[in-house]
């Protein structure tokens, strides 16, 4: 019996945007058939599971996400700077027609609940994010200040995520985004 051969990083991508749309919950086996085009048996042998591939989701997308911010805030002419630019990104990104939030927000709004795997290595992943931006932010304030910081940063970035969809204007979301983080540079992304 030979295996089918596929590209494992394609499978990846393609039942992350499923995923990222769906939830979990909403993508069923047959709808991830047919994103991949694979069938169930080589899903199962590759993955294991539904949840086994939604964790590949999962990593997927925090890895990129992570990645993303890293190369945001390590071009800006300051760590400030640059999570400014961040945060009007996410802004602009909510005001698209075709919004779909952030995946892990999501997947930690629908997980919550559960308490399994999935919500934990949800939660692992935003922390990680948080812990990024302390990091950053340590490079200029005392270590409890930035995490004081990277927290307030999270708050608002889960509040623009979910905030999106309500369809406010741009101009409306931007100014509580300054005011809420009055301590940001944002003169200088103007």
């Amino acid at each position: 019996m030979t295996r089918i051969q596929f590209d494992r990083e394609q499978v990846i991508r393609d039942v992350t945007r499923l995923f990222w749309q769906q939830g979990f919950g909403g993508a069923s086996m047959q709808m991830v058939v047919k994103a991949t085009g694979l069938k169930p048996g080589s899903l199962y042998l590759a993955f294991g599971s539904k949840e086994g591939l939604y964790q590949a989701a999962l990593e997927h997308y925090a890895r990129q996400s992570q990645a993303t911010l890293c190369q945001t805030l390590e071009q800006a002419t300051s760590i400030g700077e640059g999570i400014c630019r961040q945060l009007l990104r996410m802004v602009e990104e909510s005001g698209k027609v075709d919004y779909c939030s952030c995946f892990l927000v999501k997947s930690q709004l629908e997980l919550a609940a559960s308490g399994g795997d999935l919500q934990h290595s949800v939660s692992t992943y935003l922390t990680e994010i948080e812990s990024l931006y302390a990091d950053y932010l340590g490079g200029i304030y005392p270590p409890g200040q930035a995490r004081q910081y990277a927290a307030s940063l999270m708050l608002h970035i889960f509040g623009i995520r979910v905030y999106g969809y309500l369809g406010h204007e741009r101009d409306l979301i931007v100014a509580a985004v300054k005011a809420g983080l009055s301590w940001l540079p944002w003169a200088d992304c103007d």
